[in-house]
């Protein structure tokens, strides 16, 4: 069943809105206490990554990530006409996954979302919050349905449009067909200026899948914390400016408020699931039904 309406006393435990941002961005989250494995520095190293995977992972992504299987995957999957699962049979299936393109951590992805969502929660965020964490890479299971990895994982980027060269490894994008077709390497390309990215046809993968899968049971700051968590281009380079409107300016300390959870949270440790199944299966029960199609 779908998600009531949320009141302001659950999306702003404050007074207002206004004062609950004010809040947020005094409290922004440390990274260097969230980050227990290792230093702030030693994450992301795509020179000298952990796994040879992911220069390998990298370079497929950015040769096949064109406009057009974007909107073919879209037309494919964002129907949600493939399989209803529980939501904790789709976390079984996560913990078969480890994310080739992520040189930080080799754990399973359910690990990985309880290590996320338990750094929110010391940190005393809205319980949605907590829920985003848990669930912001849910969409991995695409990886079920046959996907390879280059097609579901990794940091995100526009499509359609010039590529960035913030964006990681953006050698490997001269193999792209887009990269010299004049329909999609300028730098608006389908696109008109500042047209707001909520027009914008991003790479395509978990992110995407997430938001689409999510958008009746959140509220617009945790929806925009899913779909564009991989979009480091934007939320850490400040790429792609040219294509934001105002609104996306706006909700974009909600991204870059919930990416140090994301990153510096992956350490080799696991989480107690024993202790933490009760909190997290009553989240779930309050904001989610019990099963979700894909």
């Amino acid at each position: 069943m779908s998600q009531k309406p949320f009141t302001a006393e659950e999306i702003n435990p404050l007074g207002s809105l206004d004062e609950w941002e004010d809040d947020l961005l005094e409290r922004y989250p440390d990274p260097e206490q969230i980050a227990s494995a290792k230093s702030t520095e030693a994450y992301r190293n795509y020179e000298e990554p952990a796994r040879d995977t992911v220069r390998e992972f990298y370079r497929l992504n950015h040769t096949y990530q064109t406009y057009a299987f974007v909107k073919e995957k879209q037309r494919q999957y964002l129907s949600f006409d493939k399989k209803e699962m529980a939501i904790w049979d789709a976390f079984e299936f996560l913990n078969q996954l480890v994310d080739d393109s992520d040189p930080d951590t080799d754990l399973d992805q359910f690990q990985h979302l309880l290590q996320t969502s338990e750094a929110i929660r010391r940190d005393g965020h809205p319980d949605w919050m907590v829920l985003v964490g848990l669930m912001h890479d849910m969409g991995k299971v695409l990886c079920l349905f046959g996907e390879p990895q280059w097609a579901v994982v990794g940091d995100t980027f526009p499509v359609g449009c010039a590529y960035s060269d913030k964006i990681i490894y953006p050698e490997f994008f001269k193999d792209n067909p887009d990269y010299n077709d004049p329909r999609y390497n300028t730098q608006y390309g389908v696109y008109t200026p500042n047209c707001g990215l909520r027009n914008v046809d991003m790479s395509w993968g978990h992110d995407e899948y997430i938001y689409q899968m999510m958008k009746d049971h959140l509220p617009e700051e945790g929806l925009y914390m899913l779909r564009y968590h991989s979009f480091y281009a934007w939320h850490r380079e400040g790429a792609y400016d040219h294509l934001l409107d105002d609104h996306d300016r706006k909700m974009l300390k909600w991204v870059k408020l919930f990416n140090p959870y994301d990153l510096y949270s992956k350490c080799p440790t696991p989480p107690d699931w024993k202790v933490l199944k009760s909190y997290y299966t009553e989240l779930i029960e309050k904001y989610l039904p019990k099963t979700l199609k894909f």
